[in-house]
């Protein structure tokens, strides 16, 4: 594995492990609260990062799997919608298991290959133009929910995920 890839697994591993450990030892009222005027909830988020973000991203567009690419084109509901009757570790398992297929994908493509799917009807003119650019484009999307998740854990119970004095 090249120097480059492997600091992109670890910079992606490092900010989904903070969307895991923001959330650690909230019980389910406090993950299906929602806090924000928005209303969203941690495990939609959570569920919206596998759906929407690792399985789209590497499965999908990198990988080209036809399963992710039949639900996107069906226009089947994103991760946002979250089942009511799945329970958080189910939602917090399928996440890892969707990382880890996405880091399966990531480990056999090359970084300088050009996307193999792109929905123009999902994005129009806008495109990202190669692997890099598309885990890139995921680490600053993981990171930046992560960011969200630390904000609502807060104001749920105090905790802080990092704090610097």
């Amino acid at each position: 594995m090249s120097d480059e890839r492997a600091n992109l697994l670890r910079y992606l591993r490092s900010q989904r492990e903070h969307v895991l450990g923001a959330l650690e030892a909230l019980d389910e009222e406090a993950l299906r609260r929602p806090v924000l005027p928005s209303g969203w909830t941690c495990l939609a988020l959570v569920s919206h990062l596998t759906y929407d973000d690792e399985r789209f991203w590497f499965r999908g567009v990198i990988g080209q799997d036809p399963e992710v690419i039949a639900a996107v084109e069906r226009r089947e509901p994103g991760g946002w919608q979250l089942d009511a009757g799945l329970g958080a570790e189910e939602v917090f398992a399928r996440y890892r298991a969707e990382a880890a297929l996405a880091d399966a994908v990531l480990s056999e493509c090359d970084l300088d290959a050009a996307p193999v799917w792109w929905p123009e009807y999902v994005f129009g003119e806008w495109r990202l133009d190669s692997v890099r650019q598309i885990v890139l484009h995921h680490i600053t999307e993981t990171a930046t929910h992560a960011g969200h998740l630390d904000v609502v854990r807060e104001l749920i119970d105090g905790a802080q995920w990092i704090v610097q004095d």
